[in-house]
C-alpha cells in the first residue's frame, strides 16, 4: 500500500497524472536511492540535519553578510510559523515565492518545505500576466515576495481570484515578513511528509503557449543530489559555490542550494551577475564550483586572464548546448574543463553529463549514474549508433505535469521521457546534441515558448498576425525572431518594431521579447491553413548566415 500522504490539502496529489502515464522510475539502480524511506522531508535532511551537524559553518554569503547553517534554520523555522500561524497554511497548500537570488528566498523555500506545503518558485522577471496564469493553475492562496517586486505582485493580487495575500520581505511595514518572524519562535517541527508528497511545482515554458507546471516530490529533491551531485560533480564541504541561474529555476535550486547543502558546503549568492562581476566574485570569494550558461563562459573568456581564478576547480554549463569553441576557449584561459550537461524542468536537473577525464569536448556526455538514455526514431525504436534521432531518458526523476494530460502524453511514452531534443550517440556511449525537435527557442540558457510570445504580440492592436521562431545568434545560440503582418502596411518599420518589442517586455518576462522583428506581407501556410514555421526558421537561418 502507498505511504499515507501528510497533505491535508490534496490538490497536488489529486492533479497528478494517472500513474500509468508516469515515466518509469527505478530506485534500485543505486544503493543510495534504494535506501530512501517511505517518509522523508527534503528540508529535514538538507537543513535540519546539516544544521545539527555543521551549526557554525557558513552556508550563504550575500553582499558582505554570512549566514551559518544554524542561522538559516532559525529563519526558516520562524517563517514556517508565519506560514502556518499567521497565514493559515496547511500541508499541501501552494505558496508562491518571488525574489532574486538572496538568503531570504532560500529561507522561505525551506520554510515551505518544513511546513509540508508546496513551493511555486517564480522568476523575478515574470510579469503579472504570467503570474496570474500560475496562481490560477496551481490554485495558490499565499505569496512570499521580495519588497522590490511588489508592483507586479500587487497587480497579480488584483487579477488572480485565488491569491488572497502577499507578504513582503526586505521592506518597511509592521506587516513585513521580518516583523512577523520576530514574533515567532526559533524552532519548528518539520512536517513528516511522505517521500512522494509533492513539494515543488516548477513552471516551465513549452511549445504550446502558457507555462506548464512540473510536479516534483521530496524524494526527487534528494535524488538529483544522489545522482549528478554525488557521482559527477563530487563536491566537498570545503567547496564554495556560485552561479548565475535563478534559484526559481530547478537548475539554480540544485546548483546553488541543494547541491552545496548536501555536503555541508556554502554558496555565494549574487542577484545580478555580469561577466566582470562573476570573475571578480570568483577571485574575491575563492569560488571553487561555478554554474552558468555557455553565453556567460563565452563573455568571461577574454577577461579571464585579468583575474585570479586559481581557486576554481569545477565549472558546469547547462541551459543550452555548449559549443566546442566556447569549451576550448575557457579551457585554454583557465585550465578548467567545463562539465556540460543537459537537464530539464520536467526531469528536475541534469541527467546527461561527464566530468574530469571522462569529458569529451563537444559532447554533452553520458547518462548520469541512476539514469538511462537512448536515441530513438519516430516510432520509439532505438536507432543505430551515429544516427540522429529523438532523445529518450528515464531515471529516479521524471515528468508529471500538473493537470495537463495532452502535454503529459507528448512528453512521456512507454515509460520514457522525451525531452524534445535530437541527439546522436557515438560508439562509446557519448551523446552529441543536434537541435531542438519542437518549437522551443533556447536563448542564452532561457527556454522561451514561441507561441507564448505570439499570443502577446497578437494582443497588440497594430498586429494582424504573426509567427515567432528562433533565429541563429553567435552570442546567445538563438534569439527570438518575430515575423509580423501589420494591420497597416504603411506603419511597418523600425518604429513599430520597437513599439512591439517594448510591448512584449511590459507583458511578459523581458528576456522573451523578440530581439528581431521582420515585417512580411503574409505568413506562409499549408493548404489546411497551418503556419509553416519550418519555412520561417529556414528563412531566419538564411538571414543569419552572412
Amino acid at each position: 500500500m502507498p505511504c499515507p500522504s501528510a497533505h491535508r490539502d490534496t490538490f497536488a496529489r489529486d492533479h497528478l497524472p494517472p500513474k500509468e502515464d508516469w515515466p518509469e522510475m527505478d530506485y534500485s539502480v543505486l544503493p543510495e536511492l534504494a535506501r530512501y524511506p517511505e517518509r522523508m522531508n527534503c528540508a529535514a535532511l538538507l537543513l535540519d540535519a546539516q544544521a545539527a551537524r555543521y551549526p557554525d559553518r557558513p552556508v550563504l554569503h550575500y553582499e558582505g553578510t554570512v549566514w551559518t547553517y544554524a542561522e538559516l534554520l532559525d529563519k526558516a523555522n520562524r517563517i514556517a510559523h508565519v506560514l502556518t500561524r499567521d497565514l493559515g497554511i496547511v500541508p499541501g497548500n501552494r505558496v508562491l515565492l518571488r525574489a532574486p537570488n538572496n538568503p531570504m528566498y532560500v529561507a522561505c523555500w525551506f520554510a515551505v518545505m518544513k511546513a509540508g506545503a508546496v513551493a511555486v518558485a517564480t522568476m523575478p522577471l515574470y510579469r503579472s500576466r504570467e503570474l496570474v496564469h500560475m496562481v490560477e493553475t496551481a490554485k495558490i492562496g499565499v505569496a512570499l515576495c521580495d519588497w522590490r517586486l511588489r508592483e507586479e505582485m500587487e497587480a497579480t493580487l488584483e487579477k488572480a481570484p485565488h491569491l488572497r495575500r502577499a507578504v513582503y520581505f526586505g521592506g518597511p511595514g509592521e506587516g513585513s515578513l521580518e516583523a512577523l518572524m520576530a514574533a515567532s519562535p526559533p524552532t519548528f517541527a518539520t512536517v513528516d511528509t511522505a517521500a512522494d508528497d509533492v513539494c515543488l511545482i516548477a513552471f516551465t515554458s513549452g511549445t504550446t503557449g502558457p507555462a506548464k507546471g512540473c510536479m516534483h516530490f521530496h524524494r526527487d529533491i534528494l535524488a538529483i543530489g544522489d545522482t549528478f551531485n554525488r557521482h559527477v560533480l563530487k563536491p566537498t564541504k570545503e567547496d564554495v559555490f556560485t552561479g548565475s541561474p535563478p534559484i526559481a529555476f530547478t537548475f539554480g535550486m540544485g546548483a546553488l542550494v541543494t547541491f552545496p547543502m548536501q555536503v555541508g558546503a556554502s554558496t555565494v549568492l549574487v542577484e545580478q551577475f555580469t561577466p566582470e562581476k562573476m570573475l571578480e566574485t570568483i577571485a574575491r570569494k575563492r569560488i571553487s564550483v561555478l554554474f552558468t550558461a555557455p553565453t556567460a563562459y563565452r563573455a568571461m573568456t577574454p577577461l579571464a586572464p585579468d583575474h585570479d581564478l586559481s581557486s576554481l576547480k569545477k565549472c558546469v554549463s547547462a541551459g543550452e548546448t555548449l559549443p566546442l569553441p566556447i569549451w576550448n576557449g575557457w579551457f585554454e584561459k583557465t585550465g578548467v574543463r567545463i562539465i556540460d550537461g543537459i537537464g530539464s524542468t520536467e526531469m528536475l536537473h541534469i541527467f546527461i553529463a561527464c566530468a574530469g577525464d571522462d569529458i569529451r569536448p563537444g559532447a554533452t556526455g553520458r547518462p548520469v549514474p541512476g539514469y538511462e538514455a537512448k536515441v530513438v526514431d519516430e516510432a520509439g525504436r532505438e536507432v543505430p549508433r551515429g544516427t540522429i534521432g529523438h532523445l529518450a531518458v528515464k531515471g529516479p526523476t521524471g515528468c508529471r505535469y500538473l493537470d495537463n494530460p495532452e502535454r503529459q502524453a507528448a512528453y512521456v511514452a512507454a515509460g520514457w521521457n522525451f525531452t524534445g531534443d535530437s541527439y546522436r550517440q557515438d560508439e562509446d556511449g557519448y551523446f552529441w546534441y543536434q537541435a531542438r525537435t519542437d518549437d522551443m527557442i533556447v536563448s542564452a540558457g532561457y527556454n522561451i515558448s514561441g507561441p507564448e510570445v505570439e499570443a502577446v504580440l497578437l494582443d497588440h492592436p497594430k498586429v494582424q498576425e504573426c509567427a515567432v521562431v528562433g533565429a541563429p545568434d553567435p552570442e546567445r545560440g538563438q534569439v527570438v525572431k518575430a515575423y509580423v503582418v501589420a494591420r497597416n502596411a504603411a506603419e511597418a518599420g523600425p518604429a513599430l518594431a520597437r513599439e512591439l518589442q517594448d510591448y512584449v517586455k511590459a507583458q511578459i518576462a523581458p528576456y522573451k521579447y523578440p530581439r528581431a522583428v521582420e515585417f512580411i506581407a503574409a505568413l506562409p501556410r499549408t493548404q489546411t491553413g497551418k503556419v509553416q514555421r519550418f519555412t520561417l526558421r529556414e528563412q531566419a537561418r538564411g538571414a543569419a548566415a552572412p
